[in-house]
């Protein structure tokens, strides 16, 4: 099975190096679950103008800054993947960890400025967030990801199969 050439060179510019085109041809359309749903509790967050929601967003994600994977792949390796009969994704590798760092920051300091009461730059911070994962969400191009890979150089290792 062949897979799109811009799909395999968006999932390795996310770190996702050294899957066969059988692995990636089934897990391509999922890569981007964790994306979508960070996206998605963005959007309430920003709609609800709540820090509560992103900060705990946050949290989250800042999780997958350490682990070898982001909280929302576990929904996905322990739940989602039995119905769509699919293996567990591969773990982070470090432009995936750089994505957390910049995410955290960014939902943290939009937090702040509802917090603050400054709802113009925390709605502008929000939305350009929103762009960011929906571009990511729908494409599997990812911004930080590519400034990862600018500054730091790519990552050439094969990922490993988490659970």
């Amino acid at each position: 099975m062949t897979v799109n050439p811009t799909v395999r060179s968006r999932l390795e510019a996310q770190g996702f190096c050294g899957l066969d085109d059988k692995t990636l041809a089934e897990l391509g359309p999922w890569m981007r679950w964790t994306y979508t749903l960070g996206t998605l509790v963005t959007l309430i967050g920003v709609v609800l103008t709540s820090p509560v929601v992103l900060w705990v967003l946050a949290a989250i994600t800042s999780v997958g800054i350490f682990l070898p994977f982001h909280p929302f792949d576990l929904l996905y390796n322990y739940g989602m993947r039995f119905l769509t009969r699919t293996g567990p994704f591969p773990n982070s590798g470090p432009q995936r960890h750089f994505v957390f760092v910049v995410a955290t920051v960014w939902l943290m300091t939009t937090g702040w400025a509802f917090y603050i009461g400054a709802d113009i730059v925390g709605i502008t911070l929000g939305f350009l967030l929103i762009l960011v994962g929906g571009l990511a969400s729908t494409t599997n191009f990812c911004i930080p990801s590519f400034i990862y890979n600018t500054v730091v150089g790519r990552r050439s290792a094969p990922a490993e199969r988490s659970a």
